[in-house]
């Protein structure tokens, strides 16, 4: 086998469509290894919280949940994300009344 028979032919060109491109994209920026530097916008925040983007303003504008301002911009890491996950968790109360068996 020689060079020549390893090296691509030119005129084969692979075809993606554009949603598989998007999908790779998509992948490659969560395989980002400087993913403890990325910031998400308040909408961004809102669909992995399950939230509005209003919702997520309104709370950032109350101090009630943790942000950092990148300028002017209010912007959450993942950290952020994960402490309001965290800290949202509501746990039942040792009296409340338990569920009829089935």
């Amino acid at each position: 086998m020689t060079r020549t028979n390893l090296a691509p032919v030119p005129d084969q060109t692979i075809l993606m469509s554009s949603d598989l491109l998007e999908r790779l994209v998509r992948v490659m920026e969560t395989l980002n290894t400087d993913a403890g530097l990325r910031t998400y916008s308040p909408k961004e925040a809102a669909a992995y919280l399950g939230k509005t983007e209003n919702w997520v303003t309104e709370q950032i504008q109350l101090g009630t949940i943790p942000f950092t301002r990148i300028g002017k911009t209010p912007r959450l890491t993942a950290e952020h994300i994960k402490w309001v996950q965290a800290n949202g968790e509501v746990l039942p109360h040792q009296y409340s009344p338990r569920p009829l068996a089935a």
